[in-house]
């Protein structure tokens, strides 16, 4: 099992942070990344959607690609996919609320976060449900940032306009003086430097996929599965436009040179 790769799923192209977070933190692990590019975004779906989904690209990564461990690389499908998940397969599922939750707990000092995310994670109210748990007095102020994602995928992480419409996404949370932000979702990385720019010094900005790479790897030395290897990665997606692989070298820092199309519902 220590030989078998890690499967990492998203909606579409944000996960690549998270994959981009563990390929730093876990170099020599063999990483398989699954995309749903035709069925993005996850966000405006219902949960019965979002668990189907997710249940079918477990399906293919487990069975197909033989993976060890699943890392659910998309805010919206931890909150709504990962119990039904974690029901159904007998490897270790990792989501990425928990670590930014607990990463969020451990940074704020008044006990005010804000968390960003899409409209489907901010309604599931699974931030606020995992942060209480840990720190029950903690106040959690959500926020929905719908416009982040087109941005990032054009490539618009600065400038007037993405200035623009962060200020106004975070204008309520800077009133409400949050001392943490939580980026809950994984296109949100690629903004972060705008994002600490605009809320400020004294706020602690939380990326929840380098603390989703933290606890996968604590996580695979408690397992005993941790590799000493060569490392690699595989790319799958759902549709596979002109732009993917444009679009996900922006969000590895690198190029990808061989992406493969699975027809994914035969799962």
């Amino acid at each position: 099992m220590k030989h078998q790769p890690i499967g990492i799923f998203d909606s579409g192209l944000g996960g690549l942070t998270v994959a981009k977070a563990i390929q730093k933190e876990l170099p020599s692990e063999t990483l398989i990344y699954f995309g749903d590019t035709a069925r993005i975004p996850y966000g405006t779906k219902s949960p019965d959607t979002i668990i189907r989904y997710s249940l079918q690209i477990a399906r293919f990564l487990i069975k197909k690609e033989k993976i060890k461990c699943l890392v659910v690389a998309c805010n919206t499908a931890s909150a709504w996919a990962l119990n039904d998940l974690r029901r159904e397969f007998q490897i270790p599922i990792l989501g990425v609320i928990e670590p930014g939750a607990q990463a969020a707990i451990d940074a704020t000092r008044n006990n005010r976060i804000g968390v960003i995310g899409t409209e489907g994670t901010v309604e599931s109210g699974a931030y606020v449900e995992a942060i209480r748990r840990l720190r029950p007095k903690a106040k959690v102020l959500m926020k929905a940032c719908p416009l982040f994602v087109p941005l990032v995928e054009e490539g618009k992480l600065s400038g007037s306009v993405t200035e623009s419409v962060a200020l106004e996404y975070l204008k309520p949370l800077l009133k409400e003086k949050i001392d943490t932000l939580v980026l809950g979702c994984t296109h949100y990385p690629l903004l972060k430097k705008t994002l600490s720019r605009l809320a400020g010094s004294k706020i602690r900005i939380v990326d929840s996929a380098t603390e989703t790479a933290k606890s996968l790897h604590r996580n695979l030395e408690m397992q005993g599965i941790e590799l000493s290897g060569r490392g690699g990665s595989k790319y799958f997606v759902s549709d596979l436009s002109r732009k993917f692989k444009e679009q996900a070298q922006r969000f590895l820092g690198r190029p990808i040179h061989r992406v493969e199309k699975v027809f994914i519902e035969k799962y």
